[in-house]
């Protein structure tokens, strides 16, 4: 079934040269069901039918679209999610004992004085933020 995703991602390949594959549509499904980042030994995990080689070559062309984000955990793994203006505004929880990576949100009370002090920020530097991201780093109830 294709949804209204699709048809984004779809359209922004098509804008970068590139096919809405099959396996590409498999990997968008896998994250997309996840709702966290996921490194690439969970991504295979989660479709066995995607080799390795083609899965990191079809997640390089998915984030160069600008449809997956990498996010570096602590660990030697880089994992991948869909890009946020696809998902929705979120942050990520970083272990530094044992790299895992879970989504999270603010309130949105929260996420409003965060981005008006950004703001002020931003402003005495003379910076121009496209958008933010707030990594929590710690210990997962795991490793603690």
């Amino acid at each position: 079934m294709v949804t209204d995703l699709d048809v984004t991602i779809a359209e922004r390949l098509a804008a970068a040269g590139q096919r809405y594959t099959f396996n590409r549509q498999s990997l968008v499904h896998v994250l997309c069901d996840a709702g966290k980042p996921l490194a690439l030994t969970e991504v295979l995990t989660a479709d066995p039918s995607l080799a390795q080689s083609s899965a990191y070559r079809n997640l390089v062309v998915l984030e160069e679209a600008g449809i997956v984000e990498r996010v570096t955990a602590t660990d030697e793994f880089a994992r991948y999610e869909l890009a946020e203006d696809l998902t929705g505004h979120h942050h990520h929880l970083l272990c530094s004992g044992c790299g895992a990576v879970d989504d999270f949100t603010l309130p949105a009370r929260v996420e409003q004085t965060m981005e008006a002090a950004l703001k002020t920020a931003s402003r005495k530097s003379g910076f121009q933020p496209s958008h933010h991201r707030l990594d929590l780093v710690g210990l997962c109830t795991n490793c603690a």
